[in-house]
């Protein structure tokens, strides 16, 4: 660590009435684009609705510099009046709803509502409407500011967009900020070890048509999660397995013959899951020797634990923005895009805009009134990015 650093955050502070005020002179923008982006189905490998949404905004502002890479990610750089530092801003812009989901949003006084509009089409609106708050702001950032909607981040996605994006990008980051829609407060800056998939079982078709004796694919799902939940997780470093979802079967008098179990193992050491991973392999050869079904475990997606410290300066300084905006941190470790920030040794941070409710159900909730709050403190952050707050680093 360098000793020497001239960064105050008394400026920063002082500018964050102003930022809130163009906060809420563009306060209809950002909804509109909300609306309009939430309407837009993009589950994850069919972003590119929303990835051109994004560059006809950028294109609006008079950003000219925009690209779309292989992946389908779109980026826009905004020139900074020495271009001494390059912070990436990023939402991703795919979703967990599928296309023939009614995508349909409803905005009144104090809430929108619809699907995924906190997860994460509020990022992605923040990310389309900051050229605009930037302009009303009295600001010139020296750092240059990229500006990417990433694809393909979702369950088999696998952060497949920021990962190229970061491979392949010819500048240096100095810094990431991850937007996201949900929650206000959330600071995190550490990624966790993660294994996600799911198990597939298969039961011959005969046996739909056989009335006795037989096991459907969801009794022998439910041997395989039998076996799961005794799998020892040591509580230091702290470790879990979240069952996300379970289907299976057609009707109540046909035995099933396929279902599908999602989950994910999360640790704060990369030893857990690799271990779990290989005990979840074991459950599904033993179910499959004992029931005759064909019982496959899939992993598609993984991350490794790690990231900086409570005591670095971007962490001080998202704090100090958060705490003169009265937000309360939630510190909490992220399978998030931070991940590969991480990965690629750039200091980065999660941040959410505002509150929710329903998350990940049709009628997902946000809340309208602390939106301004969440959007300034990522103004701030980047603001405090910009005026050195991590240079001492």
């Amino acid at each position: 660590m360098n000793a020497k650093n001239n960064f105050n955050f008394d400026r920063v502070k002082a500018m964050l009435p102003e930022i809130q005020k163009a906060l809420e002179e563009s306060r209809e923008n950002l909804l509109a684009s909300l609306v309009i982006i939430s309407e837009i189905p993009a589950p994850t490998f069919q972003e590119a609705a929303r990835i051109q949404y994004l560059k006809d905004r950028f294109t609006e502002y008079g950003l000219t510099n925009y690209t779309c890479d292989e992946t389908g990610n779109g980026s826009v750089v905004i020139d900074g009046a020495t271009g001494e530092r390059n912070i990436l801003i990023l939402a991703h812009v795919d979703t967990v709803h599928k296309s023939s989901v009614d995508h349909t949003v409803t905005v009144l006084p104090d809430i929108v509502f619809g699907p995924g509009v906190g997860d994460n089409s509020l990022g992605v609106a923040m990310l389309a409407t900051l050229p605009l708050i930037l302009e009303k702001i009295n600001y010139q950032f020296h750092s240059n500011l990229i500006l990417m909607g990433a694809v393909r981040s979702l369950g088999r996605g696998n952060l497949e967009g920021q990962r190229f994006f970061l491979n392949n990008v010819n500048r240096k980051i100095d810094a990431g900020i991850c937007v996201e829609g949900l929650k206000l407060g959330r600071l995190s800056y550490k990624s966790l070890g993660m294994r996600r998939g799911q198990f597939n079982v298969t039961v011959p078709q005969e046996a739909a048509w056989h009335p006795f004796g037989t096991f459907g694919a969801v009794r022998v799902m439910n041997q395989v999660i039998n076996r799961l939940n005794q799998i020892p997780l040591p509580t230091d470093p702290r470790s879990t397995i979240i069952l996300g979802s379970i289907d299976g079967g057609e009707s109540y008098n046909t035995l099933a013959t396929k279902a599908t179990l999602r989950f994910e193992v999360r640790s704060e050491s990369d030893r857990v899951p690799e271990e779990v991973e290989k005990e979840l392999r074991l459950i599904a050869e033993e179910v499959a020797s004992e029931s005759g079904a064909e019982v496959k475990m899939d992993i598609f997606a993984q991350r490794l634990s790690g990231g900086i410290h409570f005591s670095h300066p971007l962490v001080h300084a998202t704090r100090s923005v958060m705490d003169a905006l009265d937000i309360e941190p939630i510190i909490r470790p992220s399978t998030s895009e931070i991940s590969e920030f991480i990965n690629h040794g750039i200091p980065a941070v999660t941040l959410g805009i505002t509150e929710c409710d329903n998350l990940g159900q049709p009628d997902e909730t946000i809340y309208i009134e602390p939106i301004i709050r969440g959007a300034a403190q990522i103004i701030g952050v980047l603001i405090a990015i910009d005026q050195g707050a991590i240079d001492e680093y």
